[in-house]
């Protein structure tokens, strides 16, 4: 194991929180594809789990969007690779990688003003449409 599969398998949730389920995929590999479920849906209930803090589970819900459901369980679709030990191994990365971006606190923005020279090429850009819109009127109409 590498050391940046270990980093990403600490953000993963205990085996106890995870469950798979195995899909039929379509794309390349002929009529074996039609029979095989390689592609895999790994679900994780974030709403009730023990591994993660309040702060983070709510960062979490709102980084993953759609595809945390109403009942708060997150669900990642893996179909990528033709293999189904690929796709298990992806959708667990992808998961870990979400967690851990849930897990970084968003830095909190500093309110500042704008520079004299952003006020001074802002006004100059306004004047410079006001000079093109006026160049495209009828001569007479202003």
């Amino acid at each position: 194991m590498t050391r940046d599969s270990e980093s990403r398998s600490r953000w993963l949730p205990p085996e106890s929180e995870l469950s798979e389920k195995f899909i039929l995929t379509g794309g390349p590999g002929g009529q074996h594809v039609n029979r095989t479920e390689t592609g895999v849906q790994l679900r994780f209930d974030v709403a009730h789990s023990e591994f993660l803090n309040a702060e983070v589970r709510a960062r979490l819900i709102r980084l993953a969007g759609r595809r945390v459901d109403t009942s708060g369980v997150l669900m990642i679709e893996s179909r990528a690779h033709r293999s189904q030990h690929r796709n298990r191994e992806d959708a667990r990365q992808r998961m870990a990688e979400l967690i851990e971006r849930a897990h970084q606190r968003p830095r909190k923005r500093i309110p500042t003003r704008p520079s004299r020279a952003a006020k001074k090429k802002r006004l100059e850009g306004k004047r410079q449409r006001s000079r093109t819109k006026q160049a495209r009127q009828k001569p007479g109409e202003e």
